[in-house]
């Protein structure tokens, strides 16, 4: 099983970057604008993500543990043997925070496909964090 991990630094409180990325039918849209143009949850708890290129992708959450900020799901598809993705929050010092991402799935050729995204996706996610951030302070 190949596993793909990436810890991002961002400056934005624990709390913030937790109620974007720990929302599971929402945070997608919130967490990595335009990257994805829809995202929508049937009575199953299956999300159906778009992303802005066409490609659909089907994820069911695993478990959510709010007290250590932790989501996991799992990708969906004929094209998956198994996978399991989770993402966790972490205190990194006063209004900042390390969030560890974590992709384990098979076939392991989907390793480099998803590493790439994941690459792509990193700075997106750094910057709508901080712009919210930004927008929650300018509000206060």
């Amino acid at each position: 099983m190949a596993s793909v991990v990436r810890e991002i630094i961002i400056d934005a409180s624990p709390e913030t970057v937790w109620a974007v990325h720990g929302d599971f039918a929402g945070g997608p849209l919130k967490g990595v604008p335009g990257v994805f143009t829809a995202c929508e949850v049937d009575d199953s708890g299956v999300r159906t993500l778009t992303f802005a290129d066409g490609t659909v992708a089907k994820e069911r959450l695993i478990a959510r543990d709010e007290a250590a900020r932790r989501i996991v799901w799992g990708w969906v598809g004929d094209e998956v043997v198994h996978d399991n993705t989770s993402m966790q929050v972490f205190s990194e010092g006063v209004g900042r925070s390390r969030l560890v991402w974590i992709h384990d799935t098979l076939p392991d050729n989907l390793a480099s496909w998803l590493a790439s995204a994941m690459d792509q996706i990193v700075p997106v996610m750094q910057r709508a964090l901080m712009s919210s951030k930004s927008s929650d302070q300018t509000s206060a």
